[in-house]
């Protein structure tokens, strides 16, 4: 293992490990808001039991989530000072605000777990939301960071290739920064309302209370089916921004090796690098060419208009693209099932049950594949057309040593986090009376 591979296989592994948290820490609150206002609004137990054990679950991962932060920060400039003396000058400001929005949901977040009964009720609510808009907010600033280095912009350089002439607002507002923003926000929504509803679906079929797991069920699959319906649109205005900015990008993603006019778009597929050509695909005509352009008859470039050191790993990203696109349209039929039902009023029965636990990882499952897509498909570029990874990376070698100690570090926590959950957040949650499984009749109207 090279020190460039392990380098990067330290930064891929801390950042599918911190995503996990931070896309928690967006969607969370809004679960554990809404729970809130129904208990304030109603006077229902139930709703202030619902929200307190959400809220629990939110401060575990928001706990561990700042560990995990704080080691891709000191990676950061540990594994790629290059890229830090580079970009530190230019981007330095949204971290800078990411880090204001992570000690604002941190103080709000305490005021919601240990304020009930201190403050007034709507002190409380209000709290609530300012943890859903400061985590949200914290996760745009990094968002907004990583859209810069697929789209560099706000600064000049001068004859001896030096930085001036920073604007921090143009760097920060990017053109990758909105088609960005909108999408990862949408998927961390959705996949966090799927992965909620699977849980207590799952809880519905071993038995356990319905009276609380039949109206989480309905509050969490409604957030999922919701922002699961959105995905589209704002895939749409990313894949359209890729195409303009990216190109090559775009090319990987398809495994489109030629350019050409009403390009199509490839379902599955193997592309074989050494002979430009890809095997087994599906081709449906003239639809990546709609997509990119809205022009069914538009140009799209092949991967062969570029040198072949200029080209990402074609086979990772084009798999992972078609990963992330086919749990979006596996939680977009799910999400339209069960809005049948709704519509219908009538009662989910336990295969649809079933179905919500099956797919409640998918929506993290595309979220890791979509960041795959992005950082990967920037290969070789750590800053898109401006600065190499290779030429980032830390001359320190042995850098197999410190991605062995984190990847421990990382089995740890993860142990930690399950542990935590499963006594806190899902303590007690069969009663000794309530048989094991359950009917349709008695598992339904979840969203009556």
């Amino acid at each position: 293992m090279t020190d460039l591979f392990a380098a990067r296989a330290q930064m891929a592994m801390s950042l599918a490990f911190h995503i996990l948290f931070a896309v928690v820490g967006m969607a969370m609150p809004l679960l554990m808001v809404i729970a809130e206002w129904l208990h304030q609004r109603r006077g229902d137990a139930v709703y202030r039991e619902m929200s307190e054990r959400w809220a629990k679950g939110t401060a575990i991962m928001f706990a561990v989530g700042a560990v995990s932060g704080t080691v891709l920060s000191f990676e950061l400039g540990l594994l790629w000072p290059h890229f830090m003396a580079f970009a530190g000058p230019i981007i330095g400001m949204p971290f800078s605000l990411e880090g204001f929005a992570f000690f604002l949901e941190a103080i709000f977040l305490g005021i919601f777990l240990y304020g009930r009964d201190r403050v007034p009720p709507l002190a409380h609510l209000l709290s609530g939301v300012m943890v859903l808009a400061s985590g949200t907010a914290s996760a745009v600033f990094v968002l907004c960071a990583n859209a810069w280095m697929n789209t560099p912009t706000g600064y000049t350089l001068d004859a001896a290739g030096e930085v001036v002439d920073v604007d921090p607002f143009a760097a920060m507002w990017n053109p990758a920064s909105l088609s960005e923003v909108l999408h990862m926000t949408s998927a961390a929504f959705a996949a966090v309302g799927f992965a909620v509803a699977g849980i207590h679906a799952a809880m519905l079929l071993r038995g356990g209370r319905r009276e609380l797991h039949r109206p989480a069920l309905r509050i969490a699959l409604t957030v999922g089916a919701v922002f699961a319906l959105l995905q589209p649109i704002t895939g749409d205005l990313a894949a359209k921004h890729v195409a303009e900015h990216q190109p090559i990008k775009l090319a990987a993603m398809e495994a489109h090796f030629d350019s050409e006019r009403g390009a199509p778009f490839r379902i599955f597929g193997w592309p074989d690098e050494q002979a430009e050509e890809t095997h087994y695909a599906i081709e449906v005509p003239y639809v990546l060419s709609f997509l990119a352009y809205a022009d069914p008859h538009a140009e799209v470039k092949g991967l062969k208009e570029f040198p072949r050191e200029q080209r990402p790993p074609v086979a990772v990203v084009h798999v992972a693209f078609q990963i992330m696109v086919g749990c979006g349209l596996a939680m977009i039929a799910v999400a339209g099932l069960g809005a049948t039902f709704a519509v219908r009023r009538r009662a989910l029965p336990d295969w649809y049950l079933r179905l919500l636990v099956v797919s409640a990882p998918l929506g993290v499952i595309a979220i890791e594949a979509g960041w795959t897509v992005t950082e990967v498909g920037r290969q070789p570029w750590v800053i898109q057309g401006v600065l190499r990874t290779a030429d980032a990376v830390t001359p320190m070698p042995h850098l197999v040593v410190p991605f062995a100690a984190f990847t421990a570090l990382y089995v740890i926590l993860g142990i930690t986090v399950i542990v935590l959950l499963r006594r806190v957040v899902f303590a007690a949650e069969v009663p000794a009376d309530v048989p094991v499984g359950m009917s349709s009749e008695t598992s339904g109207e979840v969203l009556r």
